[in-house]
């Protein structure tokens, strides 16, 4: 089965998605095209909404998604988000999707989406992929990925991909949110702007305040 199968496959699953329990709230009319100015416009859910009428197919349109995107990045992986930014026409709809390629060796590093659920499907090469429940079990749920395999991460937990493989891997995600956003853990706790105080840091990872200060000093490449 084709690339193209499977990205009509995730657009389904993400709706469906939808119509169960969306992460956003369900739309009141066919569609609300986001526009940045406000003038003439109706404030919905976080967008303006552009006058129905001005509507155009570029509005529901996003071009390439099939092409390579580079990966020579300190973690080996680059994300193409196709969320309402991308796709004006998203905005209320509760669903978009996004493009993972890796390096061999590449990590999407622990994240978490705070809106969405994601449902992941594997395309290319074989990948390692896991998440943890939350607090008090901490359960690691993880799971090897081949072409066509699928894994789903819940809303809210912490989750990463890894290809194990010395070639490339690529992957489509579908997100039961327009904009489900992400928080990279590595960089929110150590690389957060102010930084959070080493006192804090040092009791709660129960190291010594010069490991942190080394941690805080590094970059810290975000999950995409």
């Amino acid at each position: 089965m084709g690339t193209h199968f499977i990205l009509v496959a995730i657009a389904i699953m993400a709706l469906a998605s939808t119509l169960v329990s969306a992460s956003d709230p369900s739309q009141l009319q066919d569609f609300c095209v986001a526009v940045k100015d406000s003038k003439s416009a109706v404030f919905v859910n976080g967008k303006f909404c552009n006058d129905p009428k001005l509507a155009t197919a570029n509005d529901f349109f996003y071009p390439g998604l099939l092409t390579p995107r580079n990966t020579s990045n300190p973690v080996g992986s680059t994300v193409t988000r196709v969320n309402v930014m991308q796709i004006p026409g998203l905005n209320t709809l509760g669903i978009s999707l996004a493009r993972i390629d890796f390096a061999p060796y590449g990590l999407n590093t622990p994240h978490i989406h705070p809106r969405g659920t994601e449902i992941f499907v594997a395309l290319e090469g074989t990948l390692y992929v896991g998440f943890v429940t939350s607090n008090p079990d901490n359960r690691l749920f993880t799971m090897v990925l081949y072409p066509g395999d699928v894994f789903v991460f819940p809303q809210g937990l912490i989750h990463f991909e890894f290809n194990q493989e010395k070639t490339n891997a690529v992957a489509l995600s579908g997100f039961s949110s327009q904009n489900p956003g992400v928080i990279t853990i590595a960089k929110a706790v150590f690389g957060s702007n102010p930084k959070i105080s080493d006192d804090v840091l040092a009791k709660a990872f129960q190291v010594d305040k010069k490991v942190v200060d080394h941690l805080q000093a590094q970059f810290w490449w975000p999950s995409n």
